[in-house]
């Protein structure tokens, strides 16, 4: 995964995965025998075939071993081994969907890059080339006959790619908090809510900028956790980007660390009373160097029944701030209360 370069001064940089591991290797949790490091393995191109077109899949590839370029809008860089490690991105989402689906792990953390939810069926965008959890949740539907798979997005900015993947399907719920959608990447309103069968299947929270974790988790335990107890998935899917934290660069809210791993923590409750703890988390967005490890080796040690010490504590949100999240919250609940009981 380090072998996907972006260049430098940019934010999606290898970086990102060895701060993490080392922060992993630092605390002990690999060594204690109840946390597993899995080698992964690529993709097929079939595998990616059923969420991407197969000319996006080429453009990738030809792209890559012209020796890279730019795709998108200036920042979704393609280097000589980018289509390479993207297959593995993807596929570190697969093998760690299997293992737990073949009850080998209760649960599983893919620390995959490049991420994955901004890349839509024919495009990437937003740093993405491939959307590895769209593809571990088609892998879901169609290799396990699963008909009910959730795909929590916590990333700081909307998943526009998995939104449209899985707009018009029953099959997949996706719910995802996110800053205001109006500058990037333009989609994430409350109104969209699916199409067709997938109507009422897509449930968008926008909270305004810098909100702090009281909101946030307000907006977890209002909307999040009613909506998914009554669909009941029998797969819970985490887009775990961590760029909502205080001190990222490029996400828009006031988070921290600790408001990250209560996050987690229903997650993991809801997995654990609603499908028997299967949970995967793929990994999405977190810039902030100084902070991203810790709050990954906190997620890690929670899934895995371990301790892990950290204390952060983040700014309190406006009062500004907080009537905007309310009158948000509050929409979201009128519109969604169409399709669901709140």
């Amino acid at each position: 995964y380090l072998d996907h370069n972006p260049g430098v001064g940019h934010p999606e940089s290898p970086r990102r995965l060895r701060v993490i591991m080392d922060e992993l290797n630092r605390s002990g949790l690999l060594e204690r025998g109840n946390c597993t490091l899995i080698e992964p393995e690529p993709a097929s191109i079939e595998e990616v075939q059923l969420v991407h077109e197969p000319d996006h899949i080429r453009l990738v590839k030809e792209c890559s071993e012209r020796g890279g370029g730019l795709l998108d809008l200036g920042d979704t860089v393609v280097g000589p081994k980018s289509f390479e490690v993207a297959l593995l991105a993807a596929g570190g989402a697969l093998k760690a969907v299997d293992l737990v689906m073949a009850g080998r792990f209760q649960n599983a953390f893919a620390l995959v890059r490049p991420p994955g939810h901004h890349a839509g069926p024919y495009y990437a965008m937003g740093f993405c080339l491939f959307n590895n959890v769209a593809v571990a949740a088609a892998h879901l539907l169609k290799d396990f006959n699963l008909d009910r798979v959730l795909i929590l997005d916590i990333d700081s900015h909307h998943g526009n790619g998995t939104q449209e993947i899985f707009y018009q399907t029953d099959r997949v719920l996706y719910v995802s908090l996110h800053h205001d959608p109006r500058g990037f990447p333009g989609t994430g309103f409350v109104d969209e809510v699916g199409k067709g069968k997938g109507l009422g299947y897509n449930v968008n929270i926008p909270l305004p900028f810098r909100v702090d974790d009281q909101i946030y988790l307000y907006a977890f335990d209002q909307i999040v956790i009613p909506v998914v107890s009554q669909f009941k998935p029998r797969f819970v899917l985490v887009s775990a980007g961590f760029d909502g934290h205080y001190t990222d660069p490029v996400g828009g809210l006031s988070l921290s660390a600790s408001g990250y791993l209560e996050t987690f923590r229903r997650a993991l409750s809801l997995a654990s009373r609603l499908c028997g703890g299967k949970l995967v988390a793929v990994l999405e967005g977190g810039y902030s160097l100084n902070f991203l490890g810790k709050i990954i080796a906190a997620v890690v040690a929670e899934m895995a029944g371990a301790s892990y010490s950290m204390q952060d504590k983040g700014p309190v949100a406006s009062s500004s701030v907080r009537k905007q999240a309310e009158k948000v919250i509050r929409e979201v609940r009128n519109v969604q209360s169409s399709f669901w009981n709140l």
